[in-house]
């Protein structure tokens, strides 16, 4: 590569030689992480692409030999589907309710454990233990230990002997989830919160602002961010609650509690209905993508990344 560059004491200009950035580089950089690119590929988009297949057949599975061709009437018995509507209802109801309060139970164990007192790494470390059982054992230790009509200790304190996964199944669902996920948030806004720049707080502690001015107009602003991204990572897997609703009310009292992938899954392994479930997850995906889409392009102008990038 030649550059023009004038000469110091002819004030000519004279042709410079520099040195070629080497090519390939990038691809030296990128090579290590190509099987795990093909591995992903071979893991996620080719079982998509045969399900997008089966989406546009008539297949059960209890009638060998019955697929065929039907084009998009599948996708047109999905939307006609009473059921599906059902499930999306409370696919929506659910994600929305239990991010919101898990995020706000978040905001204020994070808000408590920023203050210095005696036992803070102990306290954490309880507060985090929900989030490190496992979704399945979470589930059947609200069932039987919580819920439970006889046993539970629900009925125990409040007295009573409420069945609650039979009058409230959406609702003790929802609890159990939050009670997951709520340490999830917790952690996220802590980092947030212990990212603060102290020197902002001590100024305007001295300039005389309260503690909920502080939080107001200077606490939340910054954890905008952290808010922003707790909602879009907790949706994402809180939309995809299938333990909790197999385990403890498998979807009932009859359509009360079911989701969408608890739906999915039974009329794929309990209807044995290939290309119907097949198009109810192509839907599902596609509609988890179009929302996943508006909020990764909101958290990308609140952090600045498209700023950089021509």
């Amino acid at each position: 590569m030649t550059t023009v560059a004038p000469s110091l004491r002819t004030g000519r200009t004279t042709r410079t030689e520099t040195a070629a950035k080497p090519r390939g580089g990038g691809w030296a950089r990128r090579a290590p992480l190509l099987p795990a690119l093909l591995f992903t590929i071979v893991v996620t988009q080719i079982p998509f692409v045969v399900t997008v297949i089966y989406s546009f057949q008539s297949w059960n599975l209890v009638r060998p030999g019955s697929a065929h061709f039907v084009g998009v009437q599948n996708y047109i018995d999905v939307f006609t589907d009473t059921q599906f509507r059902t499930a999306l209802i409370n696919t929506v109801v659910l994600t929305v309710v239990c991010v919101l309060i898990a995020l706000l139970l978040g905001l204020g164990l994070a808000l408590l454990l920023d203050r210095k007192f005696v036992g803070r790494g102990f306290v954490r470390t309880l507060l985090i233990t929900p989030f490190l059982i496992l979704p399945a054992a979470g589930a059947l230790l609200w069932k039987t230990t919580m819920f439970d009509p006889t046993y539970g200790l629900l009925n125990f304190v409040f007295g009573g002997d409420t069945d609650w996964l039979s009058e409230f199944p959406l609702g003790s669902v929802m609890t159990q989830i939050i009670w997951q996920w709520t340490p999830f948030m917790m952690l996220l806004l802590l980092a947030g919160l212990q990212s603060q720049p102290k020197d902002v707080l001590e100024a305007a502690s001295v300039d005389g602002a309260g503690r909920w001015r502080t939080f107001a107009s200077i606490t939340l602003p910054h954890l905008s961010r952290y808010i922003q991204l707790s909602v879009l990572l907790g949706a994402i897997y809180i939309v995809n609650s299938f333990d909790a609703i197999f385990l403890m009310t498998q979807g009932g009292p009859g359509t009360a509690s079911t989701n969408l992938p608890y739906y999915i899954y039974q009329r794929a392994f309990q209807g044995f209905d290939v290309g119907q479930s097949s198009a109810m997850g192509v839907v599902v995906v596609i509609m988890t993508l179009i929302v996943a889409t508006f909020a990764l392009r909101l958290m990308f102008r609140t952090f600045d990344v498209s700023r950089g990038v021509k």
